[in-house]
């Protein structure tokens, strides 16, 4: 279900419901099937706006249809995660548990001690938890100790000689 106010957009799917601001300058009509989103002139800030716009209300109709997940793995001895709650507990080496809370809209879950899923609706929000997750002990380049994204290449350095 779509709702098309003037400079406002609204998505509800099975998974949840998304708003966001559209700019004025594009037209967005709801045909039967599809969301048509057409520009006022082909300027390079205005084709820039439309495929923006257009990908934002593509991003917002998988994300309450499908949803998006972020895998997060931990490298290192000792590293781990838990769930405390909704909560997400972290012990990375630090002399304490790191506590990471979850956004409004956003889940975790840990398939293994070394697995992270962050889960949610708006792809921005996953996104951004992830990178916040990530930023707690990023892969360090000597060892490749810390939280990578799954698919992440860490580039490694050779380290001292003897």
């Amino acid at each position: 279900m779509v709702a098309i106010s003037p400079g406002r957009l609204q998505v509800n799917g099975p998974l949840g419901e998304l708003t966001q601001d559209v700019p004025l300058r594009m037209a967005v009509e709801k045909t039967e099937s599809e969301i048509v989103v057409t520009r006022p002139t082909d300027r390079g800030e205005d084709r820039a706006l439309h495929g923006l716009t257009r990908t934002l209300i593509a991003n917002m109709v998988e994300g309450v249809t499908k949803g998006f997940e972020k895998h997060l793995e931990i490298q290192g001895v000792g590293y781990r995660a838990q769930l405390k709650g909704p909560d997400l507990e972290l012990a990375m080496g630090f002399s304490h548990p790191v506590l990471v809370k979850p956004r409004k809209g956003i889940e975790f879950e840990v398939p293994s001690p070394t697995q992270i899923v962050v889960k949610g609706i708006d792809k921005q929000m996953v996104g951004q938890t992830a990178a916040e997750v990530r930023k707690v002990r990023p892969p360090e380049p000597y060892k490749g100790k810390g939280i990578r994204y799954r698919d992440e290449q860490v580039r490694r350095k050779v380290g001292k000689r003897a």
